[in-house]
């Protein structure tokens, strides 16, 4: 009995001998490490739900020993969302989920994603976002210390106030409406008549709510993520703009970072993008139904409707030209063809 428990004892610390000695052979794979995500929406938001699944992904593929923090409503620069691209520029953040909007600060290129009416369907946006074009545009960052690794979207921004319904150019003139800080809305907004101010959209809400502006534009999901329902009473479904999202990493923390965890951050963060695409479009629906039911009248513009909209916007297209470059411009009309 003596020999026999003796021989089970020995047994067991010749194992746990056996597992520290491979242990200490094969070190962990990855560095633990504690990394920073900042969004610009709200956490109900697809680009929040989406950082979250990229961080899973992550966490999953990494055993636990990296760990991707996500931060919405841009909390880290203290709701300023070009503060908080800065920040991803220097390195106080890792990645960011934000609009090609705020990357026009950085490169005025940007801009042609977003030009007035130039995309009709997402069938056209499709192929921006998964050809060349895409790719074009993410190259625009890497100058600027930051590289693209994916395109999501933010969808076609509508525009909703609390004044009148908007059919024509006409009803749109002397209208207050607040916009992302981006030199072609102001042109755009301007061109139809309209007085454009320019605010954090942390700031938004209450300035709708206190009639300090009288509309916003944005795109389904964010006026209805952030309940802008509430102190609206008009929308107007034009698809006038598209906004898409770029999923950006600082690159001397990206390249500082072991080749495996690179390419799992890459994989991880083009999946969480695919999703999030999915995810905007099936929410359009519910999304467009939930403003309805808290009483917006919505408006959808008839093609007639559109073409004044269009006609007015035209000197835009002259003025940014020059600036975006024609041979990036003609490529993005290209799309409609």
């Amino acid at each position: 009995m003596k020999k026999s428990l003796f021989s089970v004892v020995a047994a067991a610390l010749l194992m746990i001998c056996l597992t520290v000695s491979v242990s200490a052979a094969a070190p962990q794979r990855f560095k633990p490490r504690e990394l920073r995500m900042g969004v610009t929406s709200s956490d109900t938001s697809t680009w929040t739900i989406s950082a979250r699944k990229f961080a899973e992904l992550v966490a999953q593929r990494t055993g636990g020993a990296v760990k991707v923090s996500v931060f919405p409503n841009s909390q880290l620069a203290s709701g300023n969302q070009i503060k908080e691209l800065e920040m991803l520029q220097n390195g106080a953040i890792d990645f960011t989920v934000t609009s090609t909007i705020f990357y026009t600060g950085l490169e005025q290129k940007f801009t042609v994603v977003s030009m007035p009416f130039l995309f009709s369907s997402y069938a056209q946006v499709d192929k921006f976002r998964n050809g060349p074009l895409g790719e074009e545009i993410l190259s625009l960052a890497k100058p600027k210390g930051i590289t693209g690794l994916a395109l999501g979207e933010n969808g076609f921004r509508q525009v909703t106030n609390s004044k009148r319904e908007i059919r024509t150019p006409e009803d749109i003139r002397g209208l207050k409406i607040r916009i992302p800080g981006i030199k072609m809305y102001i042109s755009a907004w301007k061109a139809l008549g309209a007085n454009p101010l320019s605010m954090n959209f942390g700031e938004v809400f209450g300035a709708l709510q206190q009639k300090v502006v009288d509309g916003q534009e944005n795109p389904l999901d964010i006026i209805a993520s952030s309940k802008l329902y509430e102190v609206q009473k008009y929308m107007t479904l034009w698809n006038y703009s598209y906004d898409a999202l770029i999923y950006g990493v600082n690159t001397a923390n990206f390249q500082s970072w072991e080749p495996e965890l690179r390419d799992i951050v890459v994989k991880s963060i083009r999946e969480a993008a695919a999703f999030q695409v999915k995810l905007n479009r099936d929410r359009d629906v519910s999304n467009l139904k939930i403003i309805k039911d808290n009483g917006v009248a919505v408006y959808t513009p008839t093609k007639a409707d559109l073409a004044k909209f269009k006609a007015a916007v035209a000197p835009v297209y002259n003025e940014y030209r020059p600036i975006l470059g024609a041979d990036l411009l003609q490529k993005f009309q290209n799309l409609s063809k």
